[in-house]
């Protein structure tokens, strides 16, 4: 293996490591990642706006730091991708829509100004689906993201060159955004690592919205930004750069009372942990449920914990998800949109802002979260954590939304997210890892859910589920075949 492909399929802390004792240089680093960039984007489609010369102005910004014996940051020479739903102001920020495809925004969101800071070295901008209503990987104005594990299947959205990216080893993590699974959902399909921490964990501003761009805001109260990476170490070592408080977004909570690497010390004998396998009602692939299965008896077998199944026990939320993303959005900035480019945007967003929403749906909504964010705290009260499948089917083919059946069942285009969306109407934390493979070599992820505000767990859980079945060392067949 060549020096630049061991790179490439080094981690995040491994690299910054490396980059900070000068076995490896940030240049070096980044140069390996573009290259295998600029190899894989024909095939994967991973990334919208390609960021090569501003990569090689950050990353000799830190070989300078370190040459001058400053400290370069904890992420130093690491290469990351942004979510083209978060704004760079170097980079355009497209939202995978023909209404902004020359927006750049005058600011960093403030997740990208922490990651630069730390030393970060962004290498451009992945896809995502127009303005991020979908779970999958396809806009109007890009080409469609493939999965790295079979280049005829979703890589899973709405971080969906985000997924790609990492899996490929074109970075060892990348930033994403979560309003409904978005981060785990591509860290199911695509083998990879996706956490969404409590709500408020990670500041959201300005989201995909400022004064220059109307019509497209962050869904406040359903909004996380998190990592995805192909280690628990490495998506923690992001949230210790990119958590914590800031005043320009109200809903931020203080200071955590722990340190992100830390959570990820001791074992979790003794919790008591509650197994849901379809909620009580969802559709399930029969595979995906006995991947997940056997992943979940780990927990008992080898991690010491107590594990029984039961679910919340809510009717199921959909269509209250759905009002509260309508009641989240800019309707009269989308509408405009429309009017303006409806031709040219994806039917189903258009659909989705026509429909004429009423005030009783919209406040209906809101009951609706109400009564799962009680159910759930009441549920929570007797376990530690919470096991599910990430979704319910393993990935699908391109250009679709969803399956039309999952195990037999007609299923509504986005009922596949199941197990996600939930827990952004509560915003409680949740992570995505690998729980297996199927016989066809397309990942399943497994979601361990904890109480609100006890990230630590969660992260523990997934680190030592992590150490009784690893998964870093397994790359998508494509990387051989390509030489990579």
């Amino acid at each position: 293996m060549t020096m630049s492909n061991e790179i490439c399929r080094m981690d995040a802390v491994a690299l910054a490591g490396k980059v900070r004792a000068k076995e490896l240089s940030a240049v070096e680093v980044t140069e390996a990642v573009l290259a295998r960039m600029d190899t894989l984007e024909p095939v994967l489609h991973a990334f919208c706006a390609p960021g090569h010369e501003v990569a090689r102005a950050a990353a000799k910004a830190v070989d300078a730091k370190i040459a001058a014996g400053e400290d370069a940051g904890p992420l130093a020479g690491v290469p990351i991708g942004i979510k083209d739903l978060i704004c760079t102001k170097d980079l355009p920020t497209v939202c995978g829509s023909f209404a902004y495809k020359d927006f750049v925004s005058e600011v960093d969101d403030i997740v990208v100004e922490r990651l630069r800071d730390a030393g970060a070295v962004v290498i451009g901008k992945s896809n995502v689906p127009e303005f991020g209503y979908s779970g999958a990987g396809h806009n109007p104005v890009f080409e469609t993201t493939r999965n790295p594990w079979n280049i005829e299947r979703n890589p899973g959205g709405s971080s969906a060159g985000a997924g790609a990216s990492v899996a490929a080893g074109v970075g060892p993590f990348a930033i994403g955004s979560d309003g409904g699974g978005s981060v785990r959902i591509p860290a199911s399909f695509s083998g990879l690592v996706g956490v969404k921490a409590s709500m408020g964990r990670v500041p959201l501003w300005p989201g995909t919205k400022d004064e220059t761009c109307p019509g497209v805001s962050s869904w406040e109260g359903l909004e996380h930004i998190g990592p995805i990476s192909r280690t628990v170490a490495d998506s923690a070592a992001m949230l210790a750069v990119i958590a914590g408080p800031d005043m320009r977004d109200r809903r931020t909570l203080p200071d955590a009372e722990f340190d992100w690497m830390e959570c990820l010390a001791g074992d979790i004998k003794g919790l008591r942990v509650a197994y849901s396998a379809d909620w009580g009602y969802a559709a399930v692939d029969p595979e995906v449920r006995q991947i997940v299965g056997d992943a979940v008896k780990r927990f008992e077998s080898d991690l010491g914990c107590t594990v029984e199944e039961a679910d919340p026990g809510w009717d199921d939320p959909y269509g209250a998800f759905w009002g509260l993303v309508a009641l989240e959005s800019d309707l009269a900035g989308m509408r405009a949109l429309v009017e303006k480019h409806g031709p040219q945007m994806t039917p189903h967003l258009v659909d989705f802002i026509r429909n004429p929403w009423t005030a009783e749906d919209l406040t209906n909504a809101v009951m609706v979260r109400k009564a799962v964010n009680n159910k759930m705290a009441a549920f929570m009260a007797n376990y530690d954590l919470l096991l599910t499948p990430t979704l319910a089917c393993p990935a699908f083919g391109l250009h679709m939304q969803g399956p039309e059946k999952i195990d037999g069942r007609i299923v509504a285009p986005f009922q596949w997210l199941a197990f996600t969306f939930p827990l952004n109407m509560t915003g409680q934390p949740a992570a995505s890892v690998p729980a297996g493979w199927t016989a066809d070599g397309l990942p399943v992820g497994l979601q361990i859910v904890g109480r609100h505000l006890d990230d630590p767990t969660v992260l523990r859980a997934c680190a030592n589920f992590e150490a009784a079945q690893p998964w870093r060392d397994r790359w998508p067949p494509l990387l051989d075949e390509m030489g990579l």
